[in-house]
């Protein structure tokens, strides 16, 4: 496994945001609009900072030992009042099958435990994405059941599974 540690987004990151904007996978299994506006990654940054000011989202930048960008980690939804979180995460292309969307799922889970006191970390992943699914089992998340035919973007609907995990999670 590849050490990785998370660090605030910021607009260092974007060149790096931007290089995943062109790869098909992230395209198909993240809520980014296709095809990609222009200037999406500067827009997507914007929000990701009003949701930081008022405590509704949170964004990270998977980096390496060196301080390469290797994706993103994300908290899209925190819900301050129920006290739960959606995570989810992009790899970049060159990095994955190292180990580091489960290093850094594994650091965001331990985050919005610890830092924002959540009692529930969701993960929602298309049924077709067997990778992740892979990495939430080996983070310790549970399935608990299927969404069917749930809108994520423009005309596009999906099946997404439930993956949670509670702090007394083994």
């Amino acid at each position: 496994m590849e050490r990785v540690r998370l660090e605030r987004l910021d607009r260092s990151h974007l060149g790096g945001v931007e290089a995943l904007l062109a790869d098909a996978d992230v395209l198909r299994y993240t809520r980014i609009p296709v095809p990609v506006p222009d200037g999406f990654a500067g827009h997507w940054f914007e929000r990701y900072e009003h949701g930081r000011a008022d405590g509704s989202r949170e964004a990270f930048a998977i980096v390496d030992g060196a301080g390469a960008f290797l994706g993103l980690a994300l908290v899209p939804e925190i819900d301050r009042d129920g006290r739960s979180v959606e995570l989810g995460y992009i790899v970049a292309p060159e990095a994955r099958g190292r180990g580091v969307a489960t290093e850094a799922v594994r650091l965001l889970t331990a985050w919005a435990f610890s830092e924002l006191g959540a009692l529930r970390s969701e993960l929602w992943i298309s049924v077709e994405n067997d990778a992740s699914k892979r990495v939430a089992e080996r983070c310790g998340y549970v399935r608990e059941g299927v969404l069917r035919s749930v809108w994520f973007k423009q005309d596009l609907r999906d099946d997404f599974e439930i993956w949670s995990r509670l702090p007394s999670d083994p």
